[in-house]
């Protein structure tokens, strides 16, 4: 039998230690004041050229330099109307999404990445400007886009600003990642929790969370409480009462909630989005405000093979993609959370316009990236779509591979929806270091 709310509550949330008055509770805040960031990053650096895809004349210089790449114009999944200059297509796999952006509550992001400061081709092909260290590597291009300033900490955009909103919207849930992969959501003096794809969160080893009364809870919170004389047992300690605070404050926001019964697809994208719609449901029953989720899926790092059924090819894992997405959407819409949570799909890097010498492509820098959600202002390409010819005005490449240099800061996505989840205009700069360099703060992404 399901437990009922007060009971839930007194089971997940008996015995958490020094968590104070966080907004923990039903009736602290209005669930009507919920609000969420899911940031689903796609690992190894998708080719936004073969997702966004121009129909117009700019077909031809498109089709002209990626060669074995190009999709055929025939196959493209037409988008409604015209934006940032031109009209477009989605790849074929995408066509779930395009009712989306039909609906105007999704959006794409053209020729976005993280910038120092605004950039030209012709600026970065003569060393004119500045530009983020690493580029193209995997690991530091992560954690660049994620928020990495190349400073002493290794916190991420997210997690800073979390740490700077007022207080009333402070809570120990308010950042999450479910995989490995943490600077997104890592603040300077805060960590994320976790939440597992495929264990309920309320099974910690032997103990079941919701049975606060149990022995082998009692025994966990016993252990977690203890005290030693050794500097590093204590700090292992103290990373074990966190671990089972947070276990604790996810069993109960999920066991609070129903799980969607929409399709997601099989497999591990589609568990992950599953459970955590099932998650944000709970998140705004149990009256929760701010919450930053990081999502991490899929093998992206295309150099050979990028074409074809292949499960590692893009074409299918842009199948898989959208059917994910776009049942998430609908979960989270059929579960009364259209207003509260936006979606953001982000990548490594974009990829060579240029195809390389294994039927793939190459790391690249600026890429199209994509937000939905209900308060999203969609139905259109928020930017400028680079020129697609090789060795082209936004081409930053000394040999023209169509490495295009981004007309959109990651930071100024990042500003746009920490703003809105409430960070103080005043900290935009101690959050985004780089954004000092920049007149425009912020995109037109949202409805206002």
């Amino acid at each position: 039998m399901s437990l009922t709310r007060r009971r839930l509550l007194h089971s997940g949330l008996a015995g958490l230690s020094g968590l104070g008055s966080l907004a923990l509770l039903p009736g602290t805040a209005e669930a009507s004041d919920y609000r969420a960031l899911v940031v689903l990053f796609l690992a190894g650096g998708n080719d936004g050229h073969n997702c966004l895809v121009p129909t117009d004349g700019a077909y031809t210089d498109y089709q002209r330099a990626r060669t074995n790449l190009a999709l055929a114009r025939s196959s493209l999944v037409a988008l409604p109307g015209t934006s940032a200059g031109h009209s477009f297509g989605l790849h074929a796999a995408l066509a779930p999404l395009a009712p989306l952006y039909a609906q105007e509550r999704l959006a794409w992001i053209a020729n976005a990445g993280p910038l120092v400061e605004p950039a030209s081709g012709q600026q970065v092909r003569n060393n004119l400007v500045q530009v983020p260290p690493f580029l193209l590597s995997h690991s530091e291009s992560v954690l660049i886009q994620q928020g990495w300033t190349v400073q002493d900490d290794l916190s991420g955009w997210a997690g800073r600003a979390i740490e700077r909103m007022p207080g009333a919207l402070r809570h120990p849930l308010n950042t999450i990642t479910m995989s490995d992969g943490r600077t997104l959501v890592q603040g300077r003096q805060s960590a994320p929790a976790y939440f597992e794809t495929f264990a309920l969160p309320q099974h910690f080893g032997w103990a079941n969370l919701l049975q606060a009364d149990s022995a082998e809870v009692q025994a966990l919170r016993a252990l977690a409480s203890r005290q030693s004389g050794n500097v590093y047992a204590n700090e292992y300690l103290r990373g074990l009462q966190r671990s089972v605070d947070n276990a604790a404050l996810l069993a109960a926001m999920t066991e609070s909630a129903s799980e969607p019964t929409l399709d997601f697809g099989s497999g591990p994208l589609g568990d992950s989005l599953r459970r955590l719609a099932r998650l944000l449901r709970g998140a705004k029953a149990l009256g929760y405000r701010r919450q930053v989720i990081l999502v991490q899926w899929g093998g992206f790092d295309t150099h050979a093979n990028q074409r074809g059924s292949d499960p590692t090819t893009q074409d299918a894992q842009l199948a898989v993609l959208a059917k994910a997405v776009a049942a998430f959407d609908e979960a989270n819409r059929s579960g009364g959370l259209d207003d509260n949570v936006v979606t953001l799909l982000m990548s490594d890097f974009g990829r060579t316009l240029r195809p390389g010498s294994g039927g793939g492509s190459e790391h690249a820098w600026g890429n199209h990236l994509v937000a939905l959600g209900g308060p999203v202002a969609g139905g259109q390409v928020i930017g400028t779509f680079p020129d697609l010819t090789l060795g082209g005005p936004d081409d930053g490449d000394r040999q023209s591979n169509g490495r295009h240099v981004p007309s959109i800061a990651t930071d100024q996505i990042g500003a746009t929806l920490m703003q809105w989840l409430g960070l103080p205009a005043s900290d935009l700069h101690d959050v985004f270091p780089w954004l000092v360099n920049f007149q425009q703060k912020t995109i037109p992404l949202l409805r206002t």
